[in-house]
């Protein structure tokens, strides 16, 4: 994929991977726009990020997604690739029942969003000469951790639905890739709590790296630290011993 010139949708780029990598993409030259919630946070990021253009909506939301891709294709028609970045993960007891997934729409963010803007972009995508959709999954999708049921399964659908996206798209200009991050501690996943380094997280700088990397190389899975680990696990039995550890 090449890295200069194009114009990129970054969703959730206000912070964490999404910022990070808004900073590497623009500072390559191209054309970066990134979409969040909070205006009060895009503004930041403009600060950060000289040239960076931002749109304030909520992802989630249905009306939302469509004001997003009509906009773009409006203001930004020659946009070349959508990175699906925005995710929330939050821990969830099931043996409260239905009490217990009250609160923020993890599966409408991570997952349903995914899906949907897909599919709003492919045909402006599928016009370019070179195009790009980069879904941000997690090395949760792989081996999920107990305590984040619903964001370890959203991950695996984003997977999914990436591996069959990729092989539908096969015969257009769409390159298809999978990100994987492991444990990012320097991101707002957790809703502003950030978390301490440890020997088994990366931060988000490092991680925009490791996918500037993967698209130099057209690699389609693009995985950083352990998720590497996992991601190349030879067996079930590997994978099972991986899920008792970090579930311990």
């Amino acid at each position: 994929m090449k890295l200069n010139g194009n114009t990129v949708l970054i969703t959730g780029g206000s912070a964490g991977i999404g910022l990070a990598l808004a900073e590497r993409l623009a500072g390559l030259g191209n054309t970066v726009i990134i979409c969040g919630r909070r205006e009060n946070r895009l503004e930041e990021a403009r600060k950060k990020v000289p040239g960076l253009n931002t749109f304030m909506c909520d992802v989630s939301k249905d009306e939302d997604r469509k004001r997003l891709a009509n906009w773009i294709k409006e203001d930004f028609p020659d946009m070349n690739m959508l990175v699906n970045n925005a995710g929330i993960q939050l821990k969830v007891d099931l043996k409260k029942g239905i009490s217990g997934l009250a609160g923020n729409d993890e599966i409408g963010i991570n997952l349903t969003a995914v899906i949907h803007l897909s599919v709003l972009f492919i045909p402006l995508l599928s016009a370019k000469n070179e195009a790009a959709i980069l879904n941000v999954s997690s090395g949760l999708g792989i081996i999920p951790r107990a305590m984040y049921p619903i964001y370890s399964a959203t991950k695996a659908g984003v997977r999914s639905f990436t591996k069959t996206l990729r092989y539908q798209l096969k015969d257009t200009p769409v390159k298809v890739f999978d990100v994987i991050p492991p444990l990012v501690h320097d991101t707002e996943l957790h809703y502003g709590k950030l978390l301490e380094r440890t020997d088994n997280s990366v931060s988000a700088s490092e991680m925009a790296d490791a996918v500037i990397e993967g698209l130099k190389e057209d690699r389609y899975e693009i995985a950083a630290g352990p998720a590497k680990n996992w991601l190349n696990a030879a067996s079930n039995a590997q994978l099972e011993q991986m899920f008792d550890n970090i579930n311990r």
